[in-house]
């Protein structure tokens, strides 16, 4: 087993970012890298983060983003060589009493951020 958790710091070092502080209930915006045919783009998704999860490289996030009246989820994997940067928009006005918030899903506009 410890060869494994060498193993996986190892990985965790090479593709290791300076990303902000965040934790659910902030919004951040990823800035993703999409390859289409011969070039690559940088999307983003802005959105609040609704869970982290995982340890070492196993480590990702979950962003919820509404965008023209359709909600989403993206789940990021935290050490992904396609994630740019990642900006924090937003702090959440306070810790959250939960660790994952999936009460977020039933609500909508300022009910959602102000939760």
């Amino acid at each position: 087993m410890s060869k494994l958790t060498d193993i996986e710091k190892k990985l965790v070092e090479d593709y290791k970012k300076e990303y902000p502080d965040f934790r659910q209930g902030d919004t951040v915006k990823v800035f993703y890298k999409i390859i289409e045919k011969d070039k690559t783009r940088l999307h983003p998704v802005e959105g609040i983060v609704i869970k982290k999860q995982g340890a070492m490289q196993r480590k990702s996030f979950t962003v919820r983003r509404i965008a023209y009246g359709q909600a989403y989820e993206v789940t990021f994997p935290y050490y992904s060589p396609k994630i740019e940067k990642i900006e924090l928009t937003k702090k959440g006005k306070r810790r959250p009493r939960r660790s994952k918030l999936y009460y977020l899903r039933g609500r909508v506009g300022r009910k959602a951020v102000n939760a």
